[in-house]
């Protein structure tokens, strides 16, 4: 049986392989057992990933993704001028893994491959993983098995680390993206349940780069301020290139901390090198880790436990071996935790040695969940959760939360051994949704129970409203041609012209639409042409503004700026609607999230504008859902 384990990371990837009767061994890849998990997109459109990847930034930059895991909820991707589905990025970084794993066993392929995923992650991004897994070639025998339980089920494999039915480990998992933490206990039948698991999107060792950068810019920008700005935002080739080597640099000496009291940190010129200690490196992200286990606390408590009864604390990621961590664990619950291992390889090996007979239907049906509406939305990080009497009770532990009686609490978290999935054919693009055991045709028996009268009048009424919802939504748009576009022509009392009216469809009538564009932070300081600003359907506080000039470039000119203003990440797409086609393309930054959508051939465009309120963290990718479904003309 040859099994192959990958831990897809969000900076690096690790694959394990068993096979022929051998203990599981690491894959190295490109000579390391930690590969890279950065894609470059070349100009003939190959995806080339790892330490090639890296290399080729140098060159381009903006075809460049060091984290495209952190992308998982964005649909797409813009690598320099290509639109790339996230689902064919990931595949790309897995048919690495597989290319040189098949290599290795001398052209066969693995029997199994088995994936691990954060135990947050619902349905929607496991469907994302599992495409792209199916996209990279993997066979159809796909086993999800989620990131705690493989970690637990590694330490078990120590000599004297087995966990005894009714034990409990805390795995605390510090990677680059994300902090994790899980209570996982051992059942009865030798496998795992997830008792209870938490985590902080925000945390993670990006983060810690971040914080160390800002340091040594602290230290040398007053030498040159427009010099240093221009590092942090550049904006030609160069400048993106010595950003970039800056942030390795800045990695290099994070990791050299961790190991050394001292380090420098070279930097690029005008600027002198750096010297910075482990003590204020500690001193920088000691709030952010003593959050993390501020929240380990607060899990292990949600779990009916406290540390001293847990089997152990066991640390995984590679940023958890910054020795803050250990020594604030230690310091604030009162237990030395552990690695044991090479904290960077411990999921991938863990997959390994969980129990086959542990399947749980935590991810049985993935597909026909999402399908159904019973999983979780796109975008929300929350399991699904199953029928609580999927938790296994487990003699010899007494919990002490609410309602116990024996057992690990009733969590609604499932067994959680490997997670056998139902295969679907290959998706060419984005996973195929379908209702499990629904075919072609079916249709529900009408109740024979009904009086004739009120089937009559039920009857009656549908058609009704059939005929007035078609009367409503029916397109009666006027479609212009882009010669009859090129210049504004008069607007009505809503400010929309002809064209706008195209462009804007159904929310023309049902958008509160009024002239000009208000006095809020995307007005513009110039005069721009006919203008129009309407209230966005379901969205309160967001509004939707159409413009139309004499000059496209004016146009893009400002959108630019509010995109650019709103900084973050990007997503951007194809759209098409009411004869018309063009380009959308949405960022999210701390103070406005901005999604505009131009037309082809023609000077209209319109924009998406929100100012994000306390609680709100609206995304690219979220907004790009939001206008798809929402805001963009219909057909």
């Amino acid at each position: 049986m040859r099994i192959l384990s990958v831990d897809l990371g969000t900076s690096n990837t690790v694959a394990v392989l068993s096979a022929h009767g051998r203990p599981p061994r690491v894959v190295e890849v490109d000579g390391s057992a930690n590969m890279p998990s950065a894609v470059f997109a070349t100009e003939d459109g190959t995806i080339m990933v790892g330490r090639d990847a890296e290399r080729r930034a140098r060159l381009d930059p903006t075809r460049f993704e060091p984290n495209p895991k952190r992308r998982i909820d964005e649909q797409t991707l813009l690598l320099g001028t290509d639109v790339i589905p996230v689902s064919e990025v990931l595949a790309a970084i897995l048919r690495r893994v597989l290319d040189e794993t098949t290599r290795q066993l001398g052209g066969d392929l693995p029997d199994e491959v088995r994936l691990t995923h954060p135990a947050q992650w619902g349905p929607t991004r496991r469907n994302v993983l599992l495409s792209a897994a199916r996209l990279a070639g993997m066979g159809g025998n796909l086993v999800l098995v989620p990131e705690p339980v493989a970690a637990a089920a590694h330490f078990a494999s120590f000599p004297g680390k087995t966990l005894a039915p009714g034990q409990a480990l805390a795995v605390y998992d510090l990677g680059a993206g994300t902090f994790d933490v899980a209570i996982v206990g051992a059942t009865p039948n030798g496998g795992f349940t997830v008792v209870a698991e938490d985590g902080l999107p925000d945390l993670g060792g990006l983060d810690v780069d971040q914080a160390l950068l800002v340091h040594v810019g602290r230290e040398v920008s007053h030498k040159d301020p427009q010099r240093w700005q221009r590092v942090l935002r550049p904006e030609s080739t160069p400048d993106r290139r010595t950003r970039r080597a800056l942030q390795e640099d800045v990695k290099a000496a994070k990791e050299a901390l961790s190991r050394h009291p001292q380090t420098e940190v070279p930097m690029p010129e005008p600027f002198e090198d750096v010297l910075v200690t482990r003590g204020e490196l500690e001193a920088l992200v000691r709030p952010s880790m003593l959050r993390s286990v501020e929240l380990m606390s607060r899990v292990v408590r949600s779990a009916g436990m406290t540390p001293d009864r847990l089997a152990g604390i066991y640390l995984v990621g590679g940023s958890s071996r910054l020795p803050l961590v250990g020594s604030l664990i230690a310091e604030k619950l009162g237990v030395v935790p552990g690695s044991l291992d090479q904290p960077e390889t411990a999921v991938a090996l863990g997959a390994q040695h969980v129990a086959s007979d542990g399947i749980s239907s935590r991810t049985q049906g993935v597909e026909g969940q999402v399908a159904a509406g019973t999983g979780a939305h796109p975008g929300v990080s929350g399991p699904y959760a199953p029928p609580p009497q999927q938790v296994a009770s487990i003699p010899g532990y007494q919990g002490n939360g609410p309602g116990q009686s024996g057992g690990f609490p009733q969590s609604g978290y499932p067994n959680s051994g490997p997670q056998q999935v139902q295969q679907q054919p290959a998706p060419t693009n984005f996973p195929t949704y379908s209702l499990a055991g629904q075919t072609t045709g079916d249709k529900a028996p009408a109740s024979k129970k009904k009086p004739l009268v009120i089937g009559a009048i039920v009857a009656v009424v549908v058609l009704l409203a059939a005929g007035l919802t078609y009367f409503l939504t029916s397109s009666s748009v006027a479609t212009y041609t882009a010669e009859e576009c090129k210049a504004p022509g008069a607007a009505d009392d809503k400010g929309l012209t002809g064209c706008l009216r195209q462009l804007a469809g159904k929310i023309a009538d049902t958008g509160d639409c009024k002239p000009g564009m208000g006095n809020g932070p995307a007005k513009p300081a110039e005069d721009l042409g006919v203008t129009s600003t309407c209230s966005a359907p379901g969205r309160a506080g967001t509004q939707v503004t159409y413009l139309q000039s004499d000059s496209a470039d004016k146009l893009k000119a400002y959108t630019d700026g509010l995109l650019k203003s709103a900084g973050g990440d990007r997503t951007e797409a194809k759209w098409a609607g009411n004869a018309l086609e063009g380009q959308y393309s949405s960022a999210a930054g701390r103070n406005a999230a901005v999604l505009v959508f131009t037309v082809t051939d023609r000077p209209l465009v319109g924009f998406i504008y929100q100012v994000p309120t306390e609680g709100q963290n609206p995304t690219p990718g979220e907004l790009a859902d939001y206008f798809e479904k929402s805001v963009q003309p219909g057909e």
